[in-house]
């Protein structure tokens, strides 16, 4: 979790130099639900996301550098420079894939996850993705699709309470969305994202059920991103969350109950040692990035 936050943060403090030409939407303050989720997957495991999918890509195993190359447009970025933020692939990994439509890769991952099914594989299908998808037709119809189905994906819903500016009261009535696809014939689970142990345990859990066969399985992990929607700058100055609210929960932060849990677990952790070892890493894969080659029209079918 300090290791994706460090890198977001650095994205964020180099952004404003206007190299990196694609939109971001970063996950500070988000970090618990892609950490707990994927330290429970395995490596043959596949994981889709939607626009905000850095930390889901670092925490998969995903590589640092070609990261921040693809955020630069170099051909040495995980989508050949062609992609950008918005658009990572790593199959080495098992990441097949983000867009920024929401909910548009959703049936994409159920289908994969169907074709896993079909091929009697013991690999399990994840797709995350954030509350605004419960707005969507296709959300529905993979959700009854994968019930009736009984496939082996695990739907994670981080949601964070925001559609760009407006709050999920506006945006949708008073109900449960892990109700709702309870309401689908889908095994549901809510709380608190911010609780990276939690997390990962109900993560567990789930998979466990994947694979002795109890189909498709929701998670409903409760957070709240720090940043604006879509760029590197704090907007709480705009007025659209309620006074106090990103307070209340910046003092929650994830790493910060994390380190408390550690600490109380008696277990022994040189932050000082972290840092250093993150901060080399940036600064490493920034520099590489920069200096890569720039995509060659005539390759762009390496990437089609």
């Amino acid at each position: 979790m300090l290791r994706i936050r460090r890198i977001e943060e650095a994205v964020a403090q180099r952004y404003h130099e206007q190299e990196m030409r694609c939109p971001v939407h970063l996950s500070i303050g988000q970090e618990a639900v892609a950490v707990g989720v994927c330290a429970a997957l395995s490596d043959d495991d596949i994981v889709y996301s939607g626009h905000r999918s850095h930390a889901h890509y670092l925490a998969k195993g995903g590589d640092l550098t070609a990261l921040i190359a693809e955020l630069y447009g170099k051909a040495s970025g995980c989508s050949g420079g062609r992609g950008g933020s918005m658009h990572i692939v790593d199959h080495k990994i098992g990441f097949w894939g983000a867009t920024p439509i929401v909910a548009g890769t959703v049936p994409i991952a159920v289908g994969a996850a169907w074709a896993a099914k079909l091929q009697n594989s013991s690999r399990i299908v994840t797709i995350f993705f954030g509350d605004g998808c419960f707005e969507e037709g296709v959300m529905h119809e993979s959700l009854n699709f994968a019930a009736l189905h009984q496939l082996p994906v695990l739907f994670v819903c981080e949601n964070n309470g925001y559609s760009v500016y407006t709050n999920l009261q506006s945006r949708q009535p008073h109900r449960s969305i892990s109700a709702l696809a309870s309401a689908h014939g889908v095994n549901s689970i809510s709380g608190d994202g911010n609780d990276v142990m939690f997390v990962n345990q109900q993560s567990s859990d789930a998979i466990k059920r994947i694979h002795n066969g109890e189909g498709p399985q929701f998670l409903e992990f409760s957070t709240f991103r720090w940043l604006e929607h879509c760029g590197p700058n704090n907007d709480d100055d705009l007025g659209y969350r309620d006074e106090g609210e990103l307070a209340s929960w910046q003092e929650r932060c994830p790493i910060e109950l994390a380190l408390g849990q550690l600490n109380a677990s008696s277990v022994a952790l040189d932050q000082e040692d972290v840092e250093k070892d993150i901060n080399a890493e940036i600064i490493s894969a920034f520099n590489t990035a920069q200096c890569a080659d720039p995509p060659v029209v005539g390759d762009y079918c390496e990437y089609a």
